[in-house]
């Protein structure tokens, strides 16, 4: 594979990196055991217990606004959304699905700070627990993987040449949005 010029990665090493896991309780037979995954990933990986923080929302639906909260007190470099959504005989499970994946993106958009997005949105209860482990891999396990690697390459971009005086003309610029839709 080709490559011109730099090319950035994120490491697979957990040291010194703080991680938030925001966890649906709705379906939790299905959400702990993602939790379970992303967690043994994450410590394996070197990240200490006192730098995982776990917070817990009622439902998928309750994720973004946590997570974005989460994100901007500081404490995480990364953010892994765990949830599980399963197809009833309305269209809730759309809506339900559609909202918390826009709401994921859009509060990582709006804080900068890596989300991995470990939605499961399945047909039935048995496609569920196929990829909560019980039958093959653990889409928690690859989640915890994949905040590790996201939390690294923001580290890795943050302090690239330039960085800062992008990320000080960003905050000034956050903030002068926000002074002028307080004085509206």
């Amino acid at each position: 594979m080709p490559t011109v010029g730099k090319e950035t990665r994120g490491g697979l090493r957990a040291d010194g990196l703080r991680f938030g896991l925001v966890v649906s309780r709705f379906n939790s037979f299905i959400t702990e055991r993602l939790l379970a995954a992303a967690l043994d990933v994450l410590r394996a990986a070197g990240a200490a217990d006192g730098a995982l923080e776990i917070v817990r929302v009622p439902g998928s639906f309750d994720i973004p606004v946590a997570a974005k909260q989460l994100a901007r007190t500081g404490r995480v470099d990364a953010i892994v959304c765990i949830g599980c959504v399963l197809r009833g005989e309305t269209s809730h499970y759309d809506y339900v699905c559609s909202e918390s994946a826009r709401g994921i993106m859009l509060a990582q958009m709006d804080t900068g700070v890596p989300r991995v997005f470990c939605v499961l949105t399945c047909d039935s209860l048995e496609q569920a627990i196929e990829r909560a482990g019980l039958k093959g891999g653990n889409k928690g396990a690859e989640a915890g993987l994949a905040a590790v690697e996201l939390a690294n390459l923001a580290r890795k971009l943050s302090a690239a040449p330039g960085a800062s005086e992008k990320n000080a003309r960003r905050a000034g610029n956050s903030a002068a949005r926000g002074k002028s839709r307080r004085t509206r």
